[in-house]
């Protein structure tokens, strides 16, 4: 197995839709009703979803691992969506970072969040926000061995259902 990091293309839209929403339904079965999680992926993913118009916006960066044409991970860098009280001027924001289950500890995600901070700091940005969700205990033990804080909560909304994910900052 080889993995390459590249920048995402249009043409890559169709996989990695796929591979987020798999991902996506496979982290979070079994925390909402599961009308609220068809309800969140209806918006998110498919042809019409957010995944595949931020991908075609410029101002968002995605990063790929791929081995051939598998996608087994991406990292979106977004400015920040957050309350503008918490976050600093000229922050930038990790809005994803997902890796497929069978490549867990191979690297990857470790590789893709040095990129994103790489790029935060290319672009002088004092800080790198994300949120992610309470209950979700790898990713949060992943981003606090990094160096993140919990700085304030998110209310995040599947479907009827508002769960709370944790804002987390890492100072650049």
């Amino acid at each position: 197995m080889s993995t390459t990091y590249r920048d995402a293309t249009p043409a890559d839209g169709s996989n990695l839709d796929a591979m987020a929403r798999a991902i996506w339904l496979e982290t979070f079965a079994g925390s909402a009703p599961d009308s609220d999680l068809q309800a969140y992926v209806a918006g998110a993913y498919g042809p019409d979803g957010k995944l595949l118009r931020d991908l075609a916006d410029p101002a968002n960066r995605f990063r790929l691992a791929v081995d051939g044409d598998r996608i087994l991970g991406y990292a979106k860098l977004v400015q920040p969506f957050l309350d503008p009280s918490l976050v600093d001027a000229g922050a930038l924001q990790l809005s994803q970072l997902y890796v497929v289950a069978d490549r867990h500890g191979d690297g990857i995600g470790p590789a893709l969040l040095d990129w994103t901070i790489a790029t935060a700091r290319a672009e002088s940005a004092p800080a790198l926000f994300l949120t992610v969700w309470e209950d979700n205990a790898r990713a949060l033990r992943f981003y606090q061995r990094r160096g993140f804080v919990h700085v304030g909560d998110y209310a995040f909304q599947t479907g009827t259902q508002v769960d709370r994910d944790l804002i987390m900052r890492l100072a650049l």
